[in-house]
């Protein structure tokens, strides 16, 4: 059954920014974050994508995300590292390694004889992975370990914890017998070359965040919510609208209820700040939004109809602002209400 509810996803958008990315990083690799369901576009289908335009390298969370992604055949790194109950699922997925986190982490994987890993160090973000202090006691010695990694935490700023971040890295990097290193997500790529090292892990940017403004106008949007049009109705001068009646028409209007609301991930904060877009015109959004719900204003517009689709005006930058979410709660929060499919 159809739903009311369908996300547009702009594979053509998706495979160029991956090309800026990897232009960017130089002479590093460019690898792919596609962890949260490929931040909410679905995860197969990004890494399908990404994987024809030449990407490698792909990050999830956890070993589930993983497991949908092995019959793909590419390789995948798992940024949570394996618990106990992981085990017997990491040691059956050949093309997946963990991302090792602790020294119990480590201990459990020599233990079980597993092969080759990927390490996360802590350099600054005192979230995830092992400390230098232990990677320079020998905790990795005799590891084999493909990548050592670490976590910019001011990527998006002009900090001087980047700088301390980089150096801790490279003087780290000498203690493990490692095949790669890398640092940077997307902010930290355009952070310039000095921190794409051997592979980067951009993941906001490919879906169209601009984290940092050199990313301005080079990355495009990805995703864009369309909702269907339940009920035309008109507002007369003095009549208010949605809960608590924080909107009163100032004179007739029209207007359309859209099946859309903060339980889709369209969020309150888009109250009196958001729109539709058709045709080339911004329908504001009217009152406040609702679980399920959002009514715009189409006085400007008597074409639409009941079962007409609408696109949410939803360019990442402008829609945190309007919101107050950041751009990743923006995009993983996209809900499983939404018929996705994809064009280009």
């Amino acid at each position: 059954m159809d739903a009311p509810l369908r996300l547009r996803l702009d594979g053509d958008a998706l495979v160029a920014n991956y090309h800026v990315l990897a232009r960017m990083s130089g002479a590093a690799a460019c690898g792919a974050a596609v962890k949260a369901n490929g931040y909410g576009l679905g995860a197969t289908a990004v890494v399908e994508r990404l994987a024809a335009a030449g990407c490698r390298d792909f990050f999830v969370a956890s070993w589930a995300e993983a497991a949908v992604l092995a019959p793909l055949g590419v390789a995948v790194s798992v940024l949570h590292g394996v618990r106990d109950t992981d085990m017997a699922l990491a040691l059956n997925l050949p093309m997946v390694r963990p991302v090792l986190n602790s020294a119990t982490q480590v201990a459990r994987w020599r233990a079980s004889g597993g092969g080759r890993c990927d390490v996360m160090v802590d350099t600054g973000m005192n979230r995830l992975g092992v400390s230098v202090a232990e990677v320079r006691a020998g905790l990795l010695d005799g590891v084999a370990v493909d990548t050592v990694m670490s976590h910019l935490a001011c990527a998006d700023e002009d900090s001087v914890v980047n700088v301390r971040q980089r150096a801790a890295l490279i003087a780290v990097a000498p203690r493990v017998a490692a095949t790669r290193l890398s640092l940077a997500n997307s902010a930290g790529i355009a952070l310039g070359a000095d921190y794409a090292f051997d592979l980067t892990r951009p993941g906001l940017a490919l879906y169209g965040g601009v984290p940092r403004g050199e990313l301005a106008g080079r990355v495009a949007q990805v995703a864009t919510p369309e909702a269907q049009i339940l009920q035309r109705r008109v507002l007369r001068a003095g009549d208010s609208i949605g809960y608590n009646a924080t909107f009163t028409a100032p004179g007739d209007m029209e207007v359309a209820i859209l099946n859309i609301g903060y339980a889709d991930g369209y969020w309150r904060g888009f109250t009196g700040r958001g729109a539709a877009l058709a045709g080339g015109r911004r329908l504001p959004v009217l009152g406040r939004v609702s679980m399920d719900l959002t009514a715009i204003d189409v006085t400007r517009a008597p074409d639409l109809a009941e079962g007409d689709w609408l696109a949410l005006d939803f360019d990442l930058t402008q829609a945190a602002a309007q919101s107050g979410l950041s751009p990743y709660e923006l995009l993983v929060a996209l809900g499983d209400r939404f018929d996705r499919y994809w064009v280009g």
